[in-house]
């Protein structure tokens, strides 16, 4: 199944818009901040985030997650309109857009094989004899010269409803990895996964910040009750190095619509931001502080970027209830007190889609009202939000893997850009009978191609970051076949040329990588982390012994 490109490539060109000055900060290299700590963990910013990435499932399609409701600054009318524009990726497999971002675990229980052939399928037929799934040990007897070892592998361990459960995380909090899945937040090692500590929630947990704080505290966002559609309305604190759970806060609705349903959230510092249409709400995480609310004016931010650079997304609609597309702003604000940095205004009839970097700001833009076709643009800025460039595509078609669930904005994967260049992936095509896609590089300076670098046949290619001048990326592993290769972290410098392999995840267990849904990667130190950002499947002794992460390195 294939979906038609976005118009022009990119879209539309930019005009300059003036900034409002102010100080900027000092810039950081890679997609979403400044790196350091196991698995990629910022002090205040990304490293290795956001949590997703684009490789396509393998074996039982998975459930889908329901699209968002459309209207208003809402976007689940974005869901139709990447899956018609950004064919390649959101595409792939059974034709289907899932999830992307988080991770899974496991609570230690072992689920047990019977010696029942298990329940029959339509037809009559019975279902294979239930086979676990192979650990660390037995994932590493293949393991070949060069190829890093398994470290250890995380089973679900969590009975999740008949649709499967979204996974958000992972969170890398000093030796602990912390997802949240179904009503429960899990702690586990990260040295040997075994799990620290597991707390029950309430609720269904219904939005969560992209990056913890740089102490390990995070805020999660839960619905009001465990009946139907509740509203997100509730806050809770958590510490992810011990799993206790601390302030506790309820979002009051401000009007018939604000927007409870579908909610932002960020971490920048101390302080976490609450995003929704007609405000946001900031609360200082410490002690749970509400900071400051709907800000005097029209505009408002209804999404702000976690890390050290915090940029806003920013809805001027006079009337809450406009239907059409309203005039929007990227604004560096202080989450702290909600003042303004510096502006840049979106050009009439476009939209804020994603935040692809903050430190050089790159922004990924729509176009889908008054206009034939769904229209796709990208603008680089400079430090104090002036415009700086955009890309000129050429006759390449690309794609973006970006979170389904929740509102985030600062949650994509394909991506990474420095002061000089900005790393974008293709849309996979068939090479020699197989799928496979390319990494192409632009100058920040003119939008201009550079260079492009095919990923190996069968495989795709994911930019992560860049660190040094060098970009890193994640590899997927190969389809099944006698020649099977497994994924890895992968390096090619500012000029291209052929990738450096990093870290060689091995052969022997490309099965267990490929089949982790829609899996998010972190990278650090020599040692990867991949996780599944989706769990579900056909029974429960299959579900609660699926793999959901696999932790690889010496």
């Amino acid at each position: 199944m294939s979906q038609s490109p976005p118009q022009l490539g990119f879209g539309a060109p930019y005009e300059p818009q003036p900034g409002v000055y102010g100080d900027p900060g000092q810039p950081q290299p890679g997609p979403y901040g400044q790196p350091s700590g196991p698995y990629g963990q910022p002090p205040q910013s990304s490293y290795g985030y956001p949590p997703q990435s684009p490789t396509a499932p393998s074996g039982r399609p998975q459930p889908q997650p329901p699209n968002r409701p459309s209207g208003g600054r809402s976007r689940g009318r974005l869901v139709g309109l990447v899956a018609a524009v950004l064919a390649g990726v959101l595409v792939v497999g059974a034709g289907v857009w899932f999830v992307a971002g988080g991770d899974g675990g496991s609570d230690d229980r072992k689920p047990v094989a019977t010696e029942s052939a298990g329940p029959k399928q339509p037809g009559g037929e019975p279902r294979p004899k239930f086979t676990p799934a192979p650990g660390a040990d037995e994932l590493n007897k293949g393991r070949k010269k060069g190829e890093a070892k398994v470290r250890w592998v995380q089973k679900n361990g969590v009975d999740v409803p008949a649709v499967g459960g979204a996974v958000r995380g992972p969170w890398v909090a000093g030796d602990i990895v912390a997802k949240a899945m179904y009503r429960t937040v899990s702690g586990y090692s990260v040295e040997d996964g075994t799990r620290r500590w597991s707390l029950p929630l309430p609720a269904d947990f219904c939005a969560a910040p992209t990056l913890p704080s740089a102490d390990g505290q995070i805020v999660l966002a839960l619905r009001a009750d465990t009946t139907g559609e509740a509203d997100c309305d509730r806050l809770q604190m958590i510490d992810l190095t011990t799993g206790k759970a601390g302030w506790t806060a309820t979002l009051d609705r401000s009007g018939s619509m604000d927007g409870l349903s579908h909610i932002a959230m960020a971490v920048n510092g101390d302080v976490v931001t609450v995003g929704r249409l007609t405000r946001t709400d900031a609360y200082r995480i410490g002690d749970g502080k509400h900071l400051w609310g709907r800000l005097p004016g029209s505009c408002q931010p209804y999404a702000f970027t976690g890390g050290d650079v915090p940029l806003a997304a920013v809805d001027c609609r006079k009337d809450p209830s406009e239907a059409s597309t309203p005039d929007e702003e990227v604004r560096r604000m202080d989450p702290a007190t909600g003042r303004t940095v510096w502006t840049y205004k979106v050009k009439k009839g476009w939209r804020i889609d994603q935040f692809y970097s903050v430190d050089p700001p790159v922004v990924s833009l729509r176009k889908d009202e008054d206009t034939p076709e769904p229209m796709w643009a990208i603008a680089f800025l400079n430090a104090d939000g002036t415009f700086r460039a955009q890309p000129v595509p050429g006759k390449e078609n690309f794609a973006v893997r970006c979170g389904a669930e929740g509102e985030n904005l600062d949650n994509c994967i394909g991506v990474a850009a420095d002061d000089d260049t900005f790393y974008l992936t293709t849309e996979p095509a068939p090479v020699g009978g197989e799928l496979s896609n390319a990494v192409v590089a632009f100058d920040m300076r003119t939008g201009k191609i550079k260079w492009k670098v095919p990923a190996p046949r069968a495989q795709r290619l994911y930019p992560l970051r860049v660190e040094d001048g060098n970009v890193l990326l994640y590899l997927s592993p190969s389809p099944p076949g006698d020649d099977r290769t497994g994924g890895g972290i992968m390096a090619l410098g500012p000029q291209g040329g052929a990738l450096r392999p990093v870290l060689r995840h091995p052969a022997s267990a490309a099965a267990a990588e490929s089949g982790m849904f829609e899996p998010a990667v972190r990278y650090s130190g020599g040692r990867s982390l991949i996780t599944s950002t989706r769990v579900g499947a056909d029974d429960d002794e299959e579900e609660l012994d699926r793999q959901t992460m696999i932790a690889f390195g010496d």
